[in-house]
């Protein structure tokens, strides 16, 4: 049974507000699925969170400035340094990535993981709207739902991983979709969780996904 159905404290999330679209969907939405959640910018309030939540709607470039301008790039490092979880959606998945490139521009990203993200070479894009992924069996994220589907709106991705995991540490979960090529749909590696696709926008399989991440939040006693 998850700590949302046992009357113990419910998680608290902080969804980071930099001026991305999309916040008052996410927070509906992880209200639903049972956290306690903050919109907010503030530094001390998004570190003290038991959960971070990274909206990303737009350009890899509008995002990374916002996230730089909003002091939301050093929150991010510093969560995922301590070991404190973080959720990214989206462009919020992209700029995890070392670099960017959209429309021949080239932006430097967060660099939390190695690789680009790169348009999507299919015949059409934006990849919108509902999609199947294919779960890996050690997803937690995605527990239970792997004949669901899940709602996109993206016309770059990322094509492949390039993060060497070596023991101890425990390789990440990797959700794999497909739009003219296989795309990187949901990454699970530590303290560090991110969608392409929009959780808060899927229905009921977005609102069990976002229970799952609530679940794997630890809370202090």
């Amino acid at each position: 049974m998850s700590d949302t159905q046992t009357g113990e404290r419910r998680p608290r999330v902080v969804v980071f507000d930099y001026g991305s679209g999309n916040v008052h969907s996410a927070v509906k939405a992880l209200e639903k699925a049972g956290a306690d959640v903050t919109l907010s910018g503030d530094f001390a309030e998004a570190m003290a969170a038991d959960g971070l939540f990274v909206p990303g709607v737009g350009a890899f470039d509008a995002v990374m400035s916002a996230l730089e301008k909003s002091g939301g790039a050093r929150i991010i490092d510093k969560r995922i340094t301590g070991g404190k979880p973080v959720l990214g959606v989206c462009v919020g998945l992209q700029v995890m990535f070392g670099q960017g490139t959209e429309r021949g521009v080239e932006t430097e990203g967060l660099g939390q993981w190695p690789g680009s993200i790169t348009e999507l070479p299919a015949d059409v894009v934006p990849h919108m709207g509902w999609n199947t992924v294919r779960v890996p069996e050690n997803s937690r994220l995605l527990r239970g739902l792997e004949n669901e589907r899940f709602y996109f709106v993206h016309s770059y991705a990322a094509q492949e991983w390039l993060l060497d995991v070596i023991p101890p540490f425990t390789e990440p979960a990797l959700t794999w979709a497909d739009h003219g090529v296989p795309f990187l749909a949901a990454i699970e590696n530590g303290p560090l969780t991110a969608t392409q696709f929009h959780p808060e926008k899927s229905g009921d399989a977005g609102i069990a996904l976002l229970r799952n991440w609530l679940d794997t939040l630890p809370l202090p006693e």
